[in-house]
């Protein structure tokens, strides 16, 4: 019976020895975010609620419009287009124009703010004349949105975030705008600019420098073009012209909105490959010839 008992008592002896480790584990911290545009407001010259922001006549037309769409206790949810037209009036969206969306729609201006951060579209820092957005999702990049990159880099001189110190060009790196068929592409403000490739991304926005310049809408230019402005637009206007694109006004040639590789929409670029001989029904296709 003792030799049972023995092994229990050393069992319990040892149990009792034991140093009881405190019980804590150590709390993980996140690695700070070091950025020019967090998702916190920070007051500066340029955006601060002391600046003052009130809609124009037009746009207050457009509101009574667009909150006319919802339930008279559902107005809030017209939060996210009102923001998109205080962002085009004032050209980025700033804290004051929050403010005011939120006091339009009546509600708490931290429900403005939660819906303002969260969406990219939102710039809440000013943005130049151009908006330059390139798009280097899967896609694009196997068609070498890199040189897109670079050919926006090495002809505006800034990179991802910035913005030129003439404050005519805002260049940002965004996912997917959803034209992927004309890959690799950007947009510019409202604009798509589709089948780049870094000579016509070059060419395109030296166009815009020239035009900018030729028409004095450049902030702080005279309103004739500089010798190295007019060098740039002709280089340009000679690329674009070759393509069959472009309207001209204001006496300078501009690209117009669309694929740059000759391309009329998204269509093989190689012509049609499938259906070119007689159907077996009746058919209708288009006659104007398009298809031929």
């Amino acid at each position: 019976m003792a030799s049972k008992l023995v092994p229990l008592a050393f069992r319990s002896a040892s149990r009792a020895l034991r140093v009881q480790r405190p019980q804590w584990r150590a709390f993980s911290v996140s690695r700070p975010a070091r950025s020019d545009n967090l998702m916190v407001h920070r007051d500066s010259p340029e955006n601060n609620p002391s600046i003052p922001f009130k809609f124009t006549e037009q746009n207050e037309q457009l509101i009574q419009e667009i909150v006319s769409r919802y339930p008279s206790n559902y107005k809030k949810a017209a939060v996210m287009p009102l923001l998109d037209l205080g962002q085009r009036q004032h050209g980025f969206c700033s804290i004051s124009v929050m403010n005011e969306v939120a006091r339009i729609l009546e509600m708490p201006p931290m429900r403005v703010y939660e819906v303002a951060t969260f969406y990219t579209m939102y710039n809440r820092t000013p943005v130049g004349k151009f908006h330059v957005q390139i798009c280097t999702t899967t896609p694009c990049m196997l068609r070498n949105s890199d040189a897109v990159m670079k050919a926006c880099e090495d002809t505006l001189g800034i990179h991802h975030g910035q913005t030129t110190k003439d404050g005519l060009f805002t260049m940002t790196e965004v996912e997917c705008l959803g034209a992927c068929a004309n890959a690799p592409m950007l947009q510019i403000n409202d604009d798509f600019y589709e089948d780049l490739t870094y000579e016509t991304t070059q060419s395109l926005l030296n166009a815009l420098k020239h035009a900018t310049e030729t028409t004095g809408a450049q902030p702080g230019a005279p309103g004739l073009a500089s010798a190295s402005g007019a060098e740039q637009g002709s280089k340009g206007e000679a690329a674009l012209e070759s393509q069959g694109r472009g309207y001209a006004t204001g006496g300078v040639k501009l690209p117009s909105p669309g694929p740059l590789s000759g391309r009329v929409s998204c269509e093989p670029a190689g012509g049609l490959t499938a259906l070119k001989g007689e159907f077996w029904g009746n058919e209708k296709l288009r006659t104007d010839g398009a298809l031929d």
